[in-house]
């Protein structure tokens, strides 16, 4: 199996779990907690049979530091998205599955179990095609940050409150918003996947200052993003600054 297909197949088998755990009676954290062990256990028995000498970089896992000495590091978010998740009329939420090679994120899946999709660095989806309305920028749905609201005024543009952030970037990837603008918290396990995806798309995506977004870095932290259409980038970078 090419990596993308393994990325592929743990991305699909943790869908599965929680679309079969969504559907057996739990809500609010106990659902949410139940499909975080429930996703990791899916993607991990998954690379371990695939993948078995690489190491798994996971939020659901304790941080193996070996990983800053390997050649090979697969980036997970087993459930991104878990409140989301937890409120069981709500489909805003996604599996995040990235491998880093080399140096760079070079294979990626990304689940929206709710909706039976998932995305691939390749084949890459389509660039969005360009809409002819308002750009649309999603902003998180519990804290949006103020450098949402100076980007939509930059590009006369509006806020579209979303859940997790791999759907808020996957929305840009399917051309339903133009743009996602974070700040203020995240770690590389909530962007890596969803942004190789974006990347394989022709879209931008940087931090907030312009800098490159990179991942396998000692500190796990990676807290703000900017992901849009390109024509769109230096307005809104302009911005967020």
């Amino acid at each position: 199996m090419r990596d993308v297909e393994v990325a592929d197949a743990a991305a699909r088998a943790a869908a599965a779990a929680l679309v079969e755990l969504r559907a057996g009676g739990l809500t609010g954290g106990a659902l949410g907690d139940a499909g975080d062990a429930a996703a990791q256990v899916a993607i991990t028995a998954v690379l371990a049979r695939h993948r078995p000498d690489d190491v798994v970089f996971s939020e659901e896992a304790a941080d193996d530091r070996s990983r800053l000495g390997a050649g090979r590091v697969w980036i997970v978010d087993p459930l991104d998205g878990t409140r989301e998740y937890g409120e069981t009329d709500r489909s805003d939420f996604a599996v995040h599955v990235a491998l880093w090679a080399s140096g760079r994120l070079s294979a990626a899946a990304v689940a929206l179990p709710a909706v039976g999709e998932v995305l691939l660095t390749d084949p890459a989806p389509p660039p969005p095609a360009a809409a002819a309305r308002r750009p649309r920028i999603a902003v998180s749905r519990t804290r949006p940050p103020a450098q949402a609201a100076a980007a939509a005024r930059a590009v006369g543009g509006e806020l579209v409150p979303l859940g997790s952030a791999g759907w808020k970037t996957t929305a840009v990837v399917r051309g339903e918003v133009d743009a996602y603008v974070h700040a203020g918290g995240m770690y590389q396990w909530d962007s890596a996947a969803p942004v190789a995806v974006a990347q394989a798309a022709g879209l931008t995506a940087l931090r907030l200052d312009g800098s490159p977004l990179r991942y396998n870095e000692p500190d796990p932290s990676l807290p703000d993003l900017l992901v849009c259409r390109p024509e769109l980038a230096a307005d809104l970078l302009a911005a967020v600054r």
